[in-house]
């Protein structure tokens, strides 16, 4: 596997070795002795989720604050998604910024968003298998989220020959500077 920066320090790509023939592939998705050393953290993955989305439908942008916060380790499993990380640190020199990575069943790459960053997905293909690991349980009392298009984030979303799909709850987020964020 190797580990590659994004244009906020601690939002990491990961691209697995992957062994191809004609029979298929092979590829270590995860290795905990690794992701603790590549990313100099220590963090305990404790929860698996999965979700199936069509062509169109964003997800996002949504967080839990402590003691509740979650990292998330995401990767596509079938199809194709836009997947984004907004930094939502209120200390940090990155804050409102985010960085945006096609993630596909194909490329096989994976997105460590560490704990104070919102996250989101736009499905780019017919519809998308996304599975993501995180570092705490879903607490709903915790769970917070940012308008997906704040005007003050500026996230370049991908055009779509289909209208975007969201939540009743994703459309009626706050902007960033009306939500609450991390120190």
């Amino acid at each position: 596997m190797k580990l590659v920066s994004t244009e906020i320090p601690e939002v990491k790509l990961i691209e697995p070795q992957v062994c191809c023939d004609d029979r298929g592939f092979f590829f270590e998705s995860f290795r905990q002795d690794w992701f603790n050393q590549s990313t100099g953290s220590n963090y305990e993955f404790i929860q698996d989720n999965h979700s199936r989305s069509s062509q169109g439908v964003l997800r996002g942008l949504h967080y839990q604050l402590p003691p509740h916060a979650q990292g998330k380790l995401v990767r596509v499993v079938s199809g194709a998604v836009f997947d984004v990380a907004v930094d939502i640190r209120s200390s940090s020199s990155t804050f409102g910024r985010w960085v945006g990575v096609e993630l596909t069943a194909e490329n096989h790459r994976q997105l460590w968003i560490p704990p104070g960053f919102a996250h989101g997905f736009l499905v780019l293909s017919e519809s998308a298998d996304f599975v993501y690991k995180t570092t705490a349980y879903y607490s709903p009392q915790a769970d917070h989220g940012v308008l997906w298009n704040d005007p003050d984030i500026g996230i370049d979303w991908p055009k779509l020959d289909v209208p975007f799909s969201l939540s009743d709850k994703d459309q009626k987020q706050p902007v960033l500077s009306r939500a609450d964020t991390f120190a």
